[in-house]
């Protein structure tokens, strides 16, 4: 199963922190999520697990 989109974008700012050297596309620009596409996203989203104490 391939990773989700909010997994995509905080695994690339995580190469970004980490100095990759990459960039963020721009919302809008070629390439970057549309707002349908975080629409899709928000209706498959896992809610999240709580932790133990």
């Amino acid at each position: 199963m391939k990773a989700g989109l909010y997994a995509n974008i905080h695994a690339k700012r995580k190469r970004i922190e980490d100095g990759s050297g990459e960039k963020m596309r721009k919302a809008g620009s070629k390439g970057a999520p549309s707002a349908k596409d975080f629409k899709m996203a928000a209706k498959t989203a896992k809610t999240a697990k709580k932790g133990k104490k």
